[in-house]
């Protein structure tokens, strides 16, 4: 296995109050592959979008590597202009590691073949606009370059309007198992603090796999 780090695991959605006026994606967006010159803009989303403590730059750096396989990279960043307005990112088959939360016997798939979808996150501004999708696209592409032939997640069951869960299902995700409680380890999540439970996290995480066609 590739790199190990402690990270917060899941696929996120928040829509903050502060956030409602929106924004248009247009012809001038742009999908790239995350580079560390994006990094201070994605942190700051993140955080932002998911509770004090989601990303640091180590951890970024972490997970960046754990994308990037045989030359390329699976994690992507979403920009309109010179705004960020969303990010994917995603661990290559063989980079991550099968946990408690994981249900590989259920999967039909081998370990070995599967990455992990860490996390999409869309500026609130910028949602409802098929952008996740577009950067989901762009992660299935580059983890097909891999070798892969699926992908899964841990999505936010207690998302506004379970809009996660939906968008994975909307692309072709299955539900595997839900797990309660997945992101209160007081350890591993110490400097975590929810934007709705605050810490501990109290939130169920939906385990679900997403199948790559040809």
């Amino acid at each position: 296995m590739g790199f190990y780090c402690v990270i917060i695991s899941g696929v996120r959605f928040v829509v903050k109050k502060v956030w409602k006026v929106s924004q248009s994606l247009d012809i001038h967006s742009v999908i790239k592959p995350l580079e560390k010159e994006d990094f201070s803009a994605v942190i700051a989303l993140g955080n932002r979008v998911h509770g004090a403590g989601y990303l640091t730059p180590s951890s970024l750096m972490c997970m960046r590597n754990m994308g990037i396989k045989a030359g390329v990279n699976a994690s992507f960043v979403l920009y309109q202009g010179e705004a960020l307005a969303g990010f994917r990112l995603t661990y290559a088959p063989e980079q991550w590691q099968v946990d408690q939360w994981c249900s590989p016997k259920q999967w039909g798939i081998p370990v070995k073949d599967l990455c992990y979808f860490k996390c999409n996150t869309i500026a609130p501004q910028f949602q409802g606009q098929g952008g996740g999708g577009q950067l989901l696209t762009a992660a299935i592409q580059a983890v097909k370059k891999q070798g892969g032939l699926g992908g899964i997640s841990h999505l936010w069951q207690q998302s506004p309007n379970n809009a996660a869960v939906k968008y994975f299902t909307k692309a072709g995700g299955e539900l595997v198992a839900i797990h309660s409680k997945r992101w209160s380890d007081p350890v591993e999540y110490a400097d975590y603090e929810c934007v709705l439970c605050g810490s501990p996290c109290e939130c169920s995480a939906c385990e679900m796999i997403l199948r790559f066609g040809s």
